[in-house]
């Protein structure tokens, strides 16, 4: 059983159908990148796991450790274990770096509330364990996150999400915008991230590099899966990468 399974999933934003018999699987500890041009359907992918409304889910089923959370609401998906780092990273801009580390607890101590006796893999970091983690966040603790750079707000927005019991990170975009001295920062994060046995599903338009620390790919196109395959053997299909990534 894989931790992560969508199965002929359907996503539709109002009558726009946008995700086509989307199936595809992550395995526990892996790297997974899901790629693909601006517009393919990759953040959608990304909400209809999440359970993010909109877009509607019409049809197939999206499963985490064999629970089926299709119908199931965000807050309680992200209770389960899922953590999801969204394309704009969404750091609050007038809070500092400890600060914004602080409100993951709000959604853990939400979660002991709610009563469930759920069991992580990897419960969440502490601040300790963070700043020892993001050293260049440790320097900058006391410092307004809106005036990080943009590979720092992207590292603060990954601790963030680690912060809480996390199994499964997913990452939207994590690249976008950042030189590539400090895209190599975040492959590092990323990576280490990995080792200590968190899942990370990547979506990336910048697939040169996801593909470089990336286990598996898919690659989406018009919403539907079009690739399907190791990392290295995406690098060698040229006519895949030329046609649905333009590389």
């Amino acid at each position: 059983m894989s931790l992560l399974e969508l199965d002929g999933v359907d996503s539709y934003y109002d009558q726009s159908h946008i995700l086509r018999d989307v199936s595809m699987h992550v395995e526990e500890g892996e790297i997974c990148a899901l790629l693909g041009r601006n517009g393919a359907g990759k953040t959608t992918t990304l909400r209809s796991i999440a359970g993010a409304r909109p877009p509607d889910v019409r049809s197939g089923t999206v499963n985490y450790k064999g629970r089926d959370i299709t119908d199931m609401a965000t807050e309680d998906i992200s209770v389960l274990g899922i953590s999801t780092v969204p394309e704009e990273r969404r750091v609050f801009g007038n809070l500092t770096v400890e600060e914004n580390l602080h409100l993951a607890d709000v959604v853990s101590n939400r979660s002991n509330t709610w009563g469930r006796n759920l069991e992580f893999e990897h419960e969440g970091m502490s601040i300790e364990e963070i700043m020892e983690d993001f050293p260049r966040l440790a320097e900058r603790q006391q410092q307004l996150a809106g005036t990080l750079s943009g590979g720092e707000q992207q590292m603060l927005a990954i601790a963030r999400a680690l912060k809480q019991s996390t199994d499964l990170l997913m990452l939207d975009e994590p690249y976008e915008g950042l030189a590539p001295q400090i895209i190599q920062t975040v492959e590092n994060a990323i990576e280490q991230i990995r080792e200590k046995g968190t899942t990370v599903l990547l979506v990336e338009q910048n697939a040169v590099a996801a593909m470089k620390i990336a286990d598996r790919c898919y690659v989406i196109d018009q919403g539907s899966v079009v690739f399907e395959g190791a990392a290295e053997e995406l690098q060698d299909d040229k006519e895949t990468r030329e046609r649905y990534l333009g590389v």
